[in-house]
């Protein structure tokens, strides 16, 4: 943690310098204080004596240099104009302190009488200009080089007038009364009249500061200060002038207070008053501006009285006289500039003002004019007052056509009624807005839907009506209406679909009344897919849209058509009770769809399948397993569409076209969903097994190989047949699952009868279509042939006619991949489909299994007995070995050894057994029974 919290190198270094330089100003305010308190104690009359008077002058000295050193320092920490500007103070205090210096050095140490003046006076000089150039330069709101410049002169009337002042008053008596000599006098007054131009300076920015709200109590310090300079400066002056002046006096007191004074102000914490604050306006008048035309007053009025009494004029009041002239003349120069500058940024600012007025009166008229909406002033009546030329744009009205005339009469009566509804309800709230829609007439004669905005502005004296925003929203009106319509329709054919279909269903079953009756029918075509694969999606989308047109002429007026998607259709039917209306529309729909459709010069026949489903059939409540829970007419909406696709799919079962709901169809239905469930655990639970059917070679009668037949030990069922849960793995995907463990427990078998027997035995494994179409397949095979060891040659993998004669390309590359792991191909069911001998040819099979159907009629009908003699000399021809399924007669084993036929299997052999009795038979060599 106190790794986190330590600050990096560069910062904490330049913490450490900031601290150290704030020691040493604390250090110096301390000393200086110190040193200006004894030595001004030191350096009064009560104390005075040469040891204590030199004490005094040198800790006049050290306090000087001190503050000079202090100011320098707070130089430093300020940035622009302010760094100058206390670096010049600074540097007018080190002057002042150097010669202080130089003073004690030719005093003390040279011991030389020391004129007045001396060259000490060239560093007490060097105060009295660069500190009134530092406060010039420092930072302050409006100080501009003609303030600063003004700030001066004022400090100069100020000096002269009171120059003039001293020197009538004072200075010219002791003169004439053979005093000191003219430049020790002229030189004597110019150390007081300095600091008087400084205070000048620095009243003036306390003067603007104060205008703006902007105090500094750091230059009022300095202010304070020089004050200090000053009085000690005049006691200096007046001392010298009467020839009584000794350093280390009282005077000193002054000079220590002021050093001190300028001292705290250079120590102070650091405030943003250091840089110019935002000016804010002021009603108050600077203070600053006073001072000097007092003092030029004051001195024009000591000057005539001066004259009056002595009757001549006197050379120096000449001279003064003339440089106020010249400073006043001056003075009023800078004013007139500044006056003439003042008039200027006036004009511009008021050019800038009109130009953006009038700006941005044309930007309003622009956005009145061409925007999209139409503003209309009117009367508490209706009458109009204003019309926006937007009018003629969007309703085809000149304003002309519409100013004067009554709105309501150029509306509809409904409108119109609406309009003055609004306009009574906006006079009842001012500054309030009403919205409403309206039918506004169009100069084309087709009237717009428009949305009106009503604002009271009565009381505005701009305005002094009711102000109408109109906007067109039949562009809006129509999108929602496409919307809605596209929502709730079916985009291809224009009927229905599934959710206005289930709420036209809820509706008519919360209106219905006990003397009507509502039907649902749920159609679905059969044939439909076949003409999809192959003649395109564009031939599909032609035949749905046809037998839209055909169900919509096979329905009664007020019946609702529905497309639910795909080739799923429903009929929404209301008749009295009892009435066979519902069931005639669903005849007339199959008959009407009995007739072929016929697109470019094609004949398409498709038929339907219907499932209907009456209200009152519709109690029975849906199990949790079929879906989420709904209550009220949609839940009986709900479930009565649910009962139609149920009947639909006992009709496409059935075949015969109709079928109407039962009770037991939803039993079925959960039956299946819960067998559905359990098979999805009964992988999990190992609950699948396999039995072994024996394949017998007909010429040896010695069993040559095995079928891996899968069943279900279900825990309460018992055991399951495939043809009970093979079609609904197919349909759910989980035939994935079962095909891969059966691959995995028949190779494991496989491989420990070849291990254990002498002769090698043959796996047949069924591949169903979901399997076959994985590209994966070919690599999943070779997998489990190393995990259980198995040759691959000992494998034989069987699929259906049909399966292969789709997708043939595919089906080729694929049978090719499985035929280079050295695998049996053989083809299942042979001739219960329809096979290119082609592609026959071409498919590396090693084995056609006739189906049980030309078998199990042998010997009764001489055509299946010719069928299945056909498909034996096919595999002989073509290379292939030929294996009978489903022998359970003597009679039909001789026909097929007549024939050639090299395999056999069947119940006349064996039935499906566990892997140990197919192991027993195994050993006893043949299944054959005894003759």
């Amino acid at each position: 943690m106190a790794a986190e919290t330590q600050a990096p190198a560069p910062i904490a270094a330049l913490t450490r310098r900031a601290q150290h330089r704030r020691a040493w100003v604390r250090l110096s305010v301390l000393v200086a204080v110190l040193v200006a308190l004894f030595g001004g104690i030191l350096g009064t009359d009560a104390f005075g004596t040469p040891a204590t008077r030199v004490i005094s002058m040198v800790g006049l000295a050290v306090v000087a240099l001190a503050t000079a050193l202090a100011i320098v320092v707070r130089a430093a920490g300020c940035t622009h104009r302010a760094r100058l500007g206390w670096l010049l103070v600074g540097l007018g205090v080190l002057s002042w302190g150097l010669g202080q210096v130089c003073w004690l050095y030719l005093v003390l140490v040279r011991g030389d009488s020391l004129p007045f003046p001396s060259v000490a006076d060239v560093g007490y000089l060097g105060m009295v200009l660069l500190t009134p150039a530092g406060l010039l330069v420092l930072p302050a709101d409006e100080q501009t080089l003609a303030n600063r410049a003004r700030s001066l002169l004022d400090g100069l009337m100020v000096a002269t007038s009171l120059a003039l002042i001293a020197w009538l008053l004072v200075v010219d008596p002791l003169l004439h009364a053979g005093g000191t000599g003219g430049t020790a006098l002229a030189l004597s007054l110019a150390y007081p009249l300095a600091d008087v131009v400084i205070i000048t300076i620095v009243v003036y920015m306390l003067a603007l500061r104060r205008r703006t709200g902007a105090m500094s109590a750091r230059l009022a310090l300095v202010g304070a200060g020089i004050c200090a300079f000053a009085i000690s400066d005049v006691g200096y002056a007046y001392l010298n002038l009467v020839g009584t002046y000794a350093s280390g006096g009282v005077t000193d007191i002054g000079w220590f207070a002021g050093f001190a004074l300028i001292l705290l102000a250079a120590c102070g914490p650091a405030r943003a008053e250091d840089a110019p604050v935002a000016a804010r306006a002021s009603t108050r008048r600077p203070v600053g501006v006073l001072p000097p035309y007092v003092a030029v007053l004051a001195a024009l009025a000591v000057s005539i009285w001066w004259s009056s009494n002595h009757g001549y004029s006197n050379p120096f009041m000449t001279y003064g006289r003339t440089v106020l002239t010249v400073l006043i003349v001056g003075r009023q120069l800078l004013a007139l500039a500044e006056n003439r500058n003042l008039t200027r940024t006036l004009e511009f600012r008021v050019a800038d003002q009109t130009a953006e007025l009038a700006a941005s009166e044309h930007r309003y008229h622009a956005l009145v004019q061409y925007g999209s909406d139409v503003i209309t002033v009117v009367d508490p009546r209706s009458r109009v007052l204003y019309q926006s030329e937007s009018a003629q744009r969007v309703f085809g009205f000149s304003p002309r056509q519409v100013n004067g005339r009554m709105l309501t009469e150029l509306l509809d009566s409904e409108s119109a009624a609406r309009l003055t509804e609004a306009l009574a309800t906006a006079l009842e709230r001012p500054d309030d807005s009403v919205v409403m829609e309206l039918r506004v007439p169009h100069a084309d004669g087709q009237p717009r839907e428009s949305e009106v905005t009503v604002t009271n502005l009565l009381d505005d004296p701009n305005v002094g009506g009711l102000v109408l925003n109109t906007r067109d929203v039949s562009v809006r009106r129509q999108l929602q209406e496409q919307l809605v319509h596209s929502a709730y329709h079916d985009a291809l054919t224009q009927l229905a679909n599934r959710t206005l279909f289930h709420e036209r269903v809820a509706t008519a079953l919360r209106q219905r009344t006990p003397d009507t009756d509502v039907t649902v029918l749920y159609l679905d075509l059969d044939g439909f897919k076949e003409v999809n694969d192959s003649l395109g999606h564009l031939a599909g989308d032609r035949l749905l849209v046809g037998v839209a047109e055909r169900l919509r002429a096979c329905v009664r007026p007020g019946d609702l058509i529905a497309r639910f998607g795909g080739d799923e259709f429903a009929v929404l039917v209301q008749a009295p009770t009892g009435a066979p209306d519902a069931e005639q529309v669903a005849r007339r729909i199959l008959a009407g769809l009995h007739e072929p459709f016929t697109f470019d010069g094609r004949d398409l026949h498709v038929r339907a399948s219907i499932g209907l489903a009456a209200a009152a059939t519709a109690g029975e409540p849906a199990p949790g397993s079929v879906g989420r829970q709904l209550t009220g007419e949609a839940a009986e909406a709900e479930q009565l569409m649910r009962n139609a696709d149920l009947a639909m799919y006992r009709a496409k079962a059935a075949g015969n076209g109709l079928a109407s709901y039962d009770p037991e169809m939803l039993a079925g239905l959960i039956q299946r969903l819960e067998l559905e469930a359990d098979l999805r655990l009964a992988l999990e639970r190992d609950e699948l097994l396999l039995h072994y059917q024996p394949s017998i070679g007909l010429t040896s009668n010695r069993v040559v190989g095995f079928e891996a037949l899968v069943r279900w030990q279900h825990p309460t069922r018992g055991l399951i047949e495939p043809m009970d849960f093979i079609p609904m793995a197919e349909a759910t995907g989980l035939i994935a699952q079962v095909g891969r463990w059966v691959l995995r427990e028949a190779c494991q078998q496989a491989a420990v009868w070849n291990a254990e027997g002498a002769d090698p035995v043959i796996m047949a494994i069924n591949v169903s279509v979901r399997q076959f179409d994985r590209t994966d397949l070919a690599a999943e095979i070779a997998e489990q042939l190393t995990a259980s060891g198995l040759a691959a040659d000992r494998l034989c993998l069987e699929m259906t006619e049909s399966v292969l004669m789709t997708d043939t390309e595919e089906n080729l590359a694929q049978l090719i991949r499985l035929k280079a792991l050295g695998v049996r191909l053989a083809i299942d069911d042979f001739g219960t489909g329809y096979s290119s001998l082609a592609y026959l040819r071409r498919f590396p099979v090693d084995t056609l299994k006739i189906d049980r159907s030309f078998v199990e009629r042998l010997g009764e009908q001489a055509d299946d007995a010719a069928l299945a003699e056909t498909i034996v000399q096919l595999g002989e021809s073509l290379g292939m070995s030929t294996v009978a399924e489903g022998v359970e007669e003597y009679g039909q084993l001789a026909a097929l050894r007549e024939m050639g036929c090299n395999e056999a299997q069947g119940f006349y052999f064996s039935h499906p057994v566990p892997a140990d009795e197919a192991g027993r038979l195994l050993l006893e060599g043949s299944a054959a029974p005894r003759a």
